[in-house]
């Protein structure tokens, strides 16, 4: 392989990899886990609001970690067990906890897409703005990353930081654009920030605006959103 094809697929691995690293980090339980569970895990994880509200009135730890930190309520956003997640913080779980992956509850949802889950999350007063993930992101960049449009755009309006900066020196912006397909979803992610008034001149670590990373891969709708909202 000539060195220009080298470097070309090195580079297309690289893409590849990092397009994977919010969810891979992110680890729900196992089938074998949930089989384990006792108590307020196993509660949680299938839904039952009654045994949740007896262990809790029986002094039970709402805040107890399984072998992966997980929580009850972590338990609850990966099952998507609503009413549990309600339970539990009625109850007087903690609903900013993070787990050993350093995710919390909304981060969980907001991979997942779940839309129904993240609203729960956040009428109940969880926050959109905590420091997650071993990237040092938000959920916010994550759904960006991933192109869940409504996720983004209910984080926003729960005031996630439009402007935070994670360890990969990408923002929400960024992510949308350079582990985004171009498509759509990736576009009304992108509409969503730009409408929000994110910063559109924050730079990654190469010192590529956002514009020059959607010009740089063709994506030529982003290109005109972005030149219509003044970027540079």
């Amino acid at each position: 392989m000539k060195p220009a094809r080298q470097l070309l697929a090195a580079v297309a691995l690289g893409c590849a990899a990092l397009a994977a690293l919010p969810t891979a980090a992110q680890t729900g339980p196992t089938p074998a886990e949930a089989a384990r569970y006792q108590g307020l895990h196993a509660a949680a994880h299938r839904g039952d609001v009654a045994q949740i509200g007896k262990l809790a009135a029986a002094k039970a730890d709402l805040n107890a970690r399984d072998g992966n930190g997980r929580t009850p309520l972590h338990v609850a956003a990966f099952a998507k067990q609503r009413a549990a997640i309600q339970a539990l913080a009625k109850a007087g779980a903690d609903l900013n906890l993070l787990e050993n992956d350093r995710y919390d509850g909304v981060t969980i949802a907001s991979v997942a897409d779940d839309e129904e889950t993240l609203r729960v999350l956040l009428a109940l007063g969880a926050s959109a703005r905590l420091v997650t993930s071993r990237y040092d992101g938000t959920a916010l960049i994550a759904a960006a990353h991933l192109g869940h449009d409504g996720v983004v755009r209910q984080l926003i309006a729960a005031g996630a930081p439009l402007d935070h900066v994670n360890n990969l020196h990408w923002t929400a912006v960024i992510e949308s654009i350079v582990l985004g397909n171009g498509g759509a979803r990736h576009q009304a992610t992108l509409k969503a920030l730009i409408d929000a008034k994110a910063n559109l001149q924050l730079k990654d670590r190469q010192g590529q605006t956002p514009l020059q990373l959607a010009k740089s891969r063709g994506y030529g709708e982003m290109v005109k959103m972005l030149e219509a909202a003044g970027a540079k």
